[in-house]
């Protein structure tokens, strides 16, 4: 299965929770840059994910839901920090927008991501999204999990 997302800032100032969050922890099992082998929690229910390179803005992304204490159990062997974060899902003109308020040691970083059919689809931006930064490996979950957004210089 092929998964094509663009990612983007979000303005805090301007964007205001419209929806209940759901609580996210994730880990890595491998820190490989070329595939993640994710673990997830999302609320009440477990996934495990594998997602091949990223070519464009798209990947072969496999995602499967597990038992939440296979899920624990998998946490414990993680090779990176834990990534926490509340995710809020909010419909714009017609599209489904994720945005990730991130905590622990990504605290501060707000990021909304889309899920596109392919590269080349248009959509409105909301008014409260800022840069995009789909490309920029720093807002990468896994790269997040190595190199915390509270470490960053400004």
């Amino acid at each position: 299965m092929k998964e094509t997302e663009r990612k983007f800032l979000v303005d805090q100032n301007k964007w205001k929770p419209k929806t209940e969050a759901k609580f996210i922890k994730q880990g890595y099992l491998t820190d490989d840059p070329k595939r993640s082998v994710r673990i997830r929690i999302y609320g009440e229910k477990a996934f495990l994910t594998i997602k091949g390179e990223t070519k464009g803005i798209t990947r072969d992304e496999f995602e499967y839901e597990i038992p939440v204490n296979d899920a624990k159990a998998l946490m414990k062997m993680r090779v990176t920090e834990p990534i926490e974060k509340k995710r809020y899902k909010e419909n714009v003109n017609g599209w489904e927008w994720e945005i990730d308020v991130f905590e622990g040691k990504n605290k501060g970083l707000v990021m909304a991501e889309i899920e596109l059919d392919d590269e080349s689809q248009k959509f409105d931006l909301p008014y409260w999204v800022r840069d995009e930064v789909t490309g920029d490996k720093r807002y990468f979950n896994l790269w997040l999990s190595k190199n915390p957004f509270v470490s960053w210089e400004s």
